[in-house]
């Protein structure tokens, strides 16, 4: 796990104006707040935290994708944005729609952390070899839950909301045979239980474990202040992987999985839509030059669309919604 610490301490008269930070109020969204403070600080610009309470902290109860709203965790610091209450804000990008609101950019994506879902279990896993078992798993992702459907279809998923804190009391008090988290999230602030494993043949979101900040457009100040932590690796392969979700018009609702990866120069997605029960997958993977990559997401998604599975899925998810 990757820990960032500013080790030099600036004197007061290097630092600029002081910037607000907008987050959400749970313990990883403040973590991941408090990271770009001390990366701020460290290039000479001080910044403190503002907080503020997003509707989807507020419900937790309704399935993410039956509140069918694109970026409900991230439209009230939106709102903060454009009304100035703060200069940026910090969110995961996965939960960053693909569309930002009207005067909005995404300044800035800093390095990834794992991409990775993981199962937190009940200490017993012997059945996950069993592909007819019957057990109980808790999500509230209609991407996880498809997934899963499809490699187990026997089992039951029940719905599971709130922060990650939340998620892991309620999966410690129940008779679930396990729930399923985002390995970056419980990393970055040291929550991972020891009961837990990787689920390597999962999927992950589109730009799963980046951290984002967004900003004004027009706030030249803001913008160049958090260039210092862009990571362009990391800004390549999520562009990728949000252009092959938004080509598919997919969202919350829909259940898309996609990763970009860069090895020799070259740069590899692997795209995934299933049906919500998990009936049916339809994968694909392509893999271009670097220098040529930024074209890959719409390409998949443009040869995903030509597969009638596929296209029936989509369908199917948007008639639903109708």
């Amino acid at each position: 796990m990757s820990v960032y610490h500013c080790t030099e301490q600036l004197p007061s008269y290097e630092l600029k104006q002081v910037l607000k930070i907008g987050t959400r109020e749970s313990q990883l969204a403040a973590w991941q707040a408090t990271l770009v403070q001390s990366l701020l600080h460290g290039h000479g610009t001080a910044a403190d935290l503002v907080y503020i309470k997003s509707e989807g902290d507020i419900d937790t109860i309704t399935p993410l994708y039956e509140l069918g709203v694109q970026g409900i965790f991230t439209k009230s610091l939106d709102a903060a944005l454009l009304n100035q209450r703060v200069d940026l804000a910090v969110h995961s990008l996965k939960d960053v729609p693909t569309q930002l609101a009207e005067g909005l950019v995404l300044a800035a994506v800093l390095k990834r952390a794992s991409t990775k879902d993981i199962l937190v279990h009940n200490g017993d896993t012997a059945f996950l070899e069993d592909f007819d078992s019957v057990a109980t798993i808790a999500t509230s992702s209609i991407r996880r839950k498809a997934q899963w459907l499809h490699r187990y279809p026997g089992h039951r998923i029940e719905n599971l909301r709130g922060n990650v804190n939340t998620r892991l009391k309620k999966m410690s008090e129940s008779s679930w045979n396990g729930s399923i988290f985002a390995a970056a999230g419980l990393e970055r602030i040291d929550l991972r239980p020891s009961h837990s494993i990787d689920l390597d043949w999962m999927l992950p979101a589109p730009s799963q474990g980046a951290i984002a900040i967004v900003c004004r457009i027009e706030d030249t100040h803001t913008r160049e202040a958090v260039q210092h932590l862009h990571d362009e690796s990391t800004a390549l392969c999520t562009r990728i992987e949000r252009d092959f979700l938004r080509a598919l018009k997919g969202g919350c609702a829909t259940p898309v999985s996609a990763l970009a990866t860069i090895n020799d120069g070259k740069v590899n997605l692997k795209g995934n839509i299933c049906a919500p029960d998990g009936s049916t997958s339809i994968d694909i993977e392509r893999e271009l030059p670097k220098e040529d990559a930024a074209r890959l997401g719409n390409l998949c998604a443009e040869a995903l669309l030509e597969d009638p599975a596929a296209a029936s899925i989509l369908y199917a998810i948007r008639h639903e919604r109708n």
